[in-house]
């Protein structure tokens, strides 16, 4: 028994002097753990409670609504039963080749054939064989044929200068603060992305019968979803195909371009009046080539943005300010020691 304690004696007196020494250390890290613990707890207490404060103090933000669904006017952007000339037309570029079609090409067209009609009827009747037994032999007339080769010539001209620049205009690159919008063909719908303006990509389908009906639009020419613009402010657009070739084409604002795969084609113009401008795919492109319509909705520059932020866009930043540096006159030079 004496032995045992004494052997318990001796261990406590081997291990005292480590558990002196380490206890209080041990002590000092736990409290030192305890007290960032302790710290962290109040500074994040502190930390909710100002976040709370502005939160509270803060309006929520309002939501702005959209304009309301504009109303198509017949005889304004949609083709009209009867009709056999082109749409009236709501762009330069459109008033441009309407001109070129009805002043020029159709009575220069028309006054052609009716002249070269009665030329063969004259022909018939003047030389016929009864009337001309004894045919002539006149084998050239210069004067003829210099009338008949200068003459079409200068028509050819007068129809070439013209179709020049109209080409010329159809294909003018998009100034700098032009609108860009990218235009996506789909078998078998559209989608529409504002880039500039932070507008993903959303769809437009075919409406069907009795919804376009009941919002007063054409049927097989209404979508769910319209392309927005602006009025009197260039549009760029960017048109790609995701599948197969389909082509984006609005006949009275004289805009058609191919979506080919692979590739992006720009189409630049501007619509000069508000309104619903419908078009189609004019490309075949499958079995419901005929279903993927196209609703341009043009609005005043004001509702267009009012439109934008409705969509959570965010209207295009005007051109920077200039640099503080630019901007602060001169510093004056330093007093010389």
């Amino acid at each position: 028994m004496n032995k045992v304690k004494s052997l318990v004696l001796a261990g406590l007196l081997a291990f005292a002097p480590t558990l002196a020494m380490n206890g209080p250390a041990l002590a000092q890290d736990n409290a030192a753990v305890a007290a960032p613990a302790a710290g962290n707890e109040a500074a994040a207490a502190d930390s909710a409670g100002n976040a709370a404060a502005p939160a509270a103090d803060a309006a929520p933000a309002a939501k702005v609504a959209a304009p309301p669904r504009m109303k198509p006017t017949p005889g304004i952007g949609m083709p009209m039963p009867g009709e056999i000339t082109l749409q009236k037309q709501f762009s330069p570029t459109g008033h441009t080749a309407r001109w070129l079609h009805d002043v020029m090409l159709v009575p220069i067209i028309t006054i052609i054939s009716i002249f070269v009609l009665v030329l063969m009827l004259y022909v018939m009747v003047r030389f016929r064989r009864s009337a001309n037994p004894t045919p002539s032999k006149t084998s050239h007339n210069t004067v003829i044929e210099v009338i008949w080769t200068v003459v079409p010539v200068v028509i050819l001209l007068a129809i070439a200068v013209p179709s020049i620049g109209l080409l010329a205009d159809q294909y003018k690159p998009a100034p700098k603060d032009a609108l860009t919008v990218k235009v996506t063909g789909y078998q078998w719908y559209w989608g529409y992305e504002y880039p500039d303006n932070g507008i993903p990509e959303f769809v437009s389908n075919m409406l069907p019968k009795d919804k376009a009906e009941a919002n007063g639009e054409p049927y097989l020419l209404a979508p769910d979803n319209r392309l927005v613009l602006p009025v009197g402010r260039p549009i760029k657009l960017i048109i790609t195909g995701a599948d197969v070739i389909h082509s984006f084409a609005v006949p009275s604002l004289w805009v058609k371009m191919d979506a080919v795969p692979g590739r992006l084609n720009e189409k630049s113009f501007t619509i000069e009046k508000p309104g619903v401008y419908y078009g189609q795919c004019s490309e075949l492109c499958g079995a419901r080539h005929g279903f993927m319509p196209i609703a341009i909705e043009a609005l005043e520059p004001a509702q267009f943005d009012q439109w934008l932020l409705s969509q959570g866009g965010t209207l295009k930043a005007a051109a920077p300010a200039a640099t503080a540096e630019a901007a602060a006159p001169a510093a004056a030079p330093a007093a010389k020691l």
